[in-house]
């Protein structure tokens, strides 16, 4: 094993976000709104929280982005899962000014129990958005918010509200403002073309990374949202890079000949964990950035790999046969009381810790198919959330609530399609890509 080739710099400077918040007011919740939406998070299924989004009122020559604002947040809180949006055909009140009390029994009437409103106004080429959740029941208001922005960031800016609205009903960190890494894949099954592609998490703004010239696998963003690393094989030995996705200018982590898993970022970004082989097989090391300094964690006669970190640091878990079969293991970040906590029927593979702590993601293998599951740091609580076919790469929304995996179909115009599932088990449903898709990975809330 070889020193990895020094790293340029070890992150690139933030570019910083156009997108100005201006806080108008939030106010604060009530406990009748709390209560609207209840989250059992064992599993079961969900009722989901009737809400109406009337049409966002435009000035200015802002009805494209009015429009877009609008329909962004209802797709957003409706893919939750935990929101039903009221057909607008069925509304009875048509808001014609942000600033009149809405008519609460004509929302009521047809069922709503929460209202958007909002307006927007093009200023010089500048987007003012303001919007407004209210309580159909209580007839108050829950939160308050304007934005200042591009036009071009019309739909982030609905998806930063739709986060406000999920958090105020739920209690729960939102995850749309939020995007997602994969290698998209095209072409015939025995020649697929494999390039980085990011998007928004609700499958917009697609955008390539990368030519298709190397092969790529297995992206991971850094702690920072616009930063990736990502494995890439191409005349010679197996690379790690490091992208700026905003700029999509590179640079090498280093060269691993003996790589078997591409490296995860410690929670502070100045550590990457990886796999490297040697023989028959294969242990975890840890590479400090700063130093340059790779540390031996695992060193056993077996196939340790697809290390991650939990959130604070403190442990790893990661995947091993020593015991015969492929199981999930924790130890601590110095390779310390490496401890086995998967004992079900099958194979366990690609552990990996949500931001929150309270659970790792797996896949399963057994019986002839692939299942998608989360048990606790310590082994108890396992529950299966799909499965199917070939399910695998489990990755976490930022709010720990929502897992996006890829799931391979049969045949010969077959291929990987992404998909995402609640904790619960509920709304399973496709991610709604073009083409082929694998390896996701969830970014960090945006700035």
């Amino acid at each position: 094993m070889h020193n990895a080739q020094p790293m340029i710099s070890m992150f690139f400077r933030l570019r910083s976000i156009a997108l100005a918040l201006a806080v108008l007011a939030i106010a604060g919740l009530s406990g009748a709104a709390q209560a609207q939406t209840e989250i059992d998070i064992t599993g079961g299924r969900i009722d989901p929280l009737p809400i109406a989004i009337a049409p966002f009122l435009a000035g200015g020559g802002a009805e494209e982005p009015a429009s877009t604002i609008s329909t962004v947040i209802a797709n957003d809180l409706g893919r939750s899962g935990y929101f039903a949006p009221i057909d607008p055909q069925t509304f009875i009140e048509q808001i014609t000014s942000f600033e009149q009390m809405p008519g609460f029994a004509s929302w009521r009437q047809i069922q709503a129990k929460a209202l958007v409103t909002g307006q927007v106004f093009d200023e010089g080429g500048k987007l003012r958005v303001e919007f407004r959740l209210w309580d159909v029941n209580t007839a108050q208001q829950l939160a308050a918010q304007q934005f200042t922005a591009s036009p071009k960031n019309a739909r982030r800016i609905g998806h930063m509200i739709a986060d406000i609205i999920y958090k105020a009903m739920t209690g729960i960190d939102g995850y749309f403002d939020t995007r997602v890494v994969f290698v998209s894949e095209q072409g015939p099954k025995d020649k697929r073309i494999k390039t980085l592609v990011i998007m928004d998490q609700d499958g917009f703004n697609v955008r390539p990374l990368s030519d298709g010239s190397d092969l790529v696998l297995t992206p991971r963003f850094s702690p920072s949202t616009n930063e990736i690393t990502y494995m890439s094989f191409g005349k010679g030995d197996p690379r790690v890079y490091l992208m700026n996705i905003d700029t999509r200018q590179r640079e090498i982590v280093g060269e691993f000949p003996n790589m078997s898993f591409a490296p995860r970022f410690s929670p502070d970004g100045q550590r990457v964990i990886m796999s490297l082989q040697d023989g028959g097989n294969a242990n975890i090391f840890e590479l400090d950035l700063r130093s340059r300094q790779l540390r031996q964690l695992t060193n056993v006669p077996a196939i340790n790999t697809a290390p991650s970190y939990s959130p604070d640091g403190s442990q790893i878990t990661f995947e091993s046969d020593r015991g015969g079969t492929q199981q999930i293991y924790v130890m601590g970040a110095d390779g310390s009381n490496q401890n086995r906590i998967s004992f079900g029927d099958g194979r366990y593979s690609t552990p990996v810790w949500s931001p929150d702590g309270s659970y790792i993601a797996f896949t399963k293998q057994g019986g002839g198919k692939f299942a998608i599951g989360v048990m606790k740091p310590d082994g108890s609580g396992e529950r299966i959330l799909t499965e199917g076919y070939h399910n695998e790469g489990p990755t976490w929304a930022p709010n720990s609530r929502v897992i996006m995996f890829f799931r391979d179909t049969q045949g010969e115009s077959g291929g990987p399609q992404l998909w995402s599932v609640d904790i619960t088990g509920y709304n399973e449903q496709r991610v709604p890509v073009e083409g082929f898709g694998s390896d996701p990975a969830w970014s960090p809330k945006l700035n």
